[in-house]
């Protein structure tokens, strides 16, 4: 009996120790005692990401009295530091040698010219502050009608978001990328004519979330390639085999993925095939796309176990790659994994180095995400894109099919490198301007010496992209007297051929061609339901008059009736009315 009571105190005490909670609470600051706000905070236990507030503090829940944290920002070096719930952290970061901190610049997605920090102060308001990304706001087109974006192929958002709420989550913020979200569904392909490698179709209307504005559409279309004429492949698949990929929508996900990328291979293409894990090394050779037997036999092969030594991983398959480079060829790296590397910063300058060096010497990077809990700035998207490449998130067997079967060339075969589009406003006709999505990260707009690059563009790729307008009184006036004469815009299409390093451009004129909302085509319609979903999913202070209701019967009425990804969507908003409704109802607001 005294056993029994001892041992059921014990119970007591244990259980009482482990839902206790710590509170630590402490401060990031630079060398010279500056607050540093929007420090990246992870937790290693639970693997969570924090951020340091406004003033560089922080306050975060734990469920043990000592912790180990890191501490990292663009331009410093990485603190590690052990951390007890009892006493004030106070941390400092120090600034890596200038070489390596230009070298890890944040890229920027959009970049207005000329546009300085006195002007964008006044985007730094309440709760966006803490956000990693920062929502493009109002820009005054007669003192900068310029601004430009990255044309990226990265479509991870949607899968994203589509996880949460099936998960019954909450959508993070930064998880919203709307410009990934639209450019998921490949709206309103457009060829180009003749040897043209792009189209460019523009259109104006009103806004449907805001009657005082007007939507102005860019859709940008690439040359779709025959895959038959296409030049031979050499691929790489980089698959990580660590012990966190034993789950079913991991490991087995990505080998029924491949699976379906290898039924697309010619005989004239070649696979070899590199797995990271407990054991680093190549585990099939370089073999042609035909020996399909062969290729599916070693990916089944593949088992979970080990650590992540994402570092060795990448500089196997790359030396693989250059080994077997293809002149004039397809060469390209599939790296495929469930998060970030487990890597030091010196490991993750020299991964940066590696692979912008093979990028030069014409080696691409796709990068396959899959089981990530959370959608953070993870590092193999960085990586996608210092590699030139793209990036998807396969959250099922459904996104693997569209992704390697379906959009097979977009995915893997480009038409133009460091792509980017410039558009040159009218101030006659355009007020103020705002770019929907293409966010920056904080850190990358406060940095003076952050840069904008190109991104690469697939066969057959359709983009679109939407600003929202505040016209003057003559383009008001154009509308009524149905003028159609006058130039919106101007716009500069700046790229490279694969392989080739002279940069090349294209100049388009956009008309003034007003089209009331009403009459414009469906996938316009589709497209603005899916731009007002993720306004409403960051809790855009831009988006007016419009609620749940109104999105989803905007998603309904314009949605194609074969087409299942947009019936998804549609049923997808639906989830997240009921999801965020319940929660605001709990909140009393």
């Amino acid at each position: 009996m005294k056993a029994a009571c001892h041992t059921a105190l014990f119970l007591l005490f244990h259980l009482s120790l482990c839902s206790q909670q710590f509170y630590v609470r402490g401060e990031v600051k630079d060398e010279g005692g500056n607050v540093l706000q929007n420090v990246t905070i992870l937790q290693h236990k639970t693997g969570y990401v924090f951020r340091s507030g406004y003033t560089g503090t922080f306050g975060i829940v734990a469920n043990q009295q000592v912790d180990t944290f890191s501490f990292s920002m663009e331009g410093y070096i990485t603190e590690r530091i052990f951390v007890n719930a009892d006493q004030y952290v106070r941390v400092k970061l120090k600034s890596l040698p200038a070489s390596a901190a230009n070298s890890r610049r944040d890229k920027l997605s959009s970049l207005t010219k000329n546009l300085e920090k006195e002007d964008l102060r006044a985007w730094y308001n309440g709760d966006e502050t803490y956000a990693s990304l920062l929502e493009n706001h109002f820009i005054e087109a007669k003192r900068f009608s310029n601004t430009g974006m990255s044309l990226n192929v990265d479509r991870a958002s949607y899968s994203n978001i589509r996880r949460f709420i099936t998960l019954n989550s909450l959508v993070p913020p930064d998880a919203v990328r709307i410009e990934e979200m639209i450019n998921y569904f490949n709206l309103d392909y457009n060829p180009p004519e003749g040897d043209k490698l792009f189209k460019i179709k523009t259109t104006l209307s009103n806004c449907p979330w805001n009657p005082e504005s007007q939507l102005f559409y860019i859709n940008f279309s690439s040359k779709k390639l025959d895959l038959d004429s296409l030049p031979p492949s050499h691929l790489v698949f980089l698959i990580d085999v660590s012990g966190s990929m034993d789950m079913p929508n991991r490991l087995p996900l990505l080998k029924s993925a491949f699976r379906l990328l290898v039924n697309n291979l010619r005989d004239k293409d070649s696979v070899a095939i590199v797995a990271y894990g407990g054991v680093t090394g190549v585990m099939l050779n370089t073999i042609s796309g035909g020996e399909k037997e062969k290729i599916l036999k070693a990916i089944d092969e593949l088992e979970p176990g080990g650590n992540t030594p994402g570092e060795s991983g990448v500089k196997l398959a790359y030396s693989v790659a250059k080994n077997h480079f293809i002149k004039d060829g397809n060469n390209r790296v599939i790296l495929a994994t469930d998060g970030d590397f487990n890597v030091g910063m010196k490991t993750e300058e020299e991964l940066d180095e590696l692979i912008s060096r093979h990028k030069e010497s014409g080696i691409y990077l796709t990068c396959l995400g899959v089981g990530m809990g959370n959608y953070k700035d993870s590092k193999i998207q960085t990586l996608a894109k210092k590699g030139n490449g793209n990036f998807a998130y396969l959250d099922n067997f459904k996104e693997a099919e569209k992704v390697l079967l379906k959009e097979f060339t977009k995915t893997l075969y480009a038409v133009a490198d460091d792509v980017y589009m410039n558009v040159d406003f009218n101030p006659e006709y355009v007020k103020e301007y705002r770019l929907i999505g293409f966010d920056n990260k904080v850190g990358a707009l406060r940095d003076s010496l952050s840069i904008i690059e190109g991104g690469e563009i697939g066969s057959g790729h359709s983009m679109l992209a939407l600003f929202e307008i505040v016209p003057t009184e003559i383009n008001k006036g154009a509308i009524k007297d149905n003028f159609t004469d006058g130039k919106l815009a101007e716009i500069n299409l700046q790229y490279q051929l694969p392989g080739k390093s002279k940069k090349l451009e294209d100049q388009y004129t956009c008309s003034f061609n007003y089209v009331p909302f009403e009459k414009l085509e469906k996938t316009c319609h589709f497209s603005a339901a899916v731009a007002m979903f993720g306004s409403l999913l960051r809790n855009s202070p831009f988006l007016k008059t419009m609620g749940w209701n109104e999105i989803v019967a905007m998603a309904q009425t314009s949605c194609g009736k074969d087409d299942l990804l947009q019936k998804e969507f549609v049923e997808l908003v639906q989830q997240a009315k009921t999801l965020y409704t319940k929660v605001k109802k709990k909140r009393g607001g």
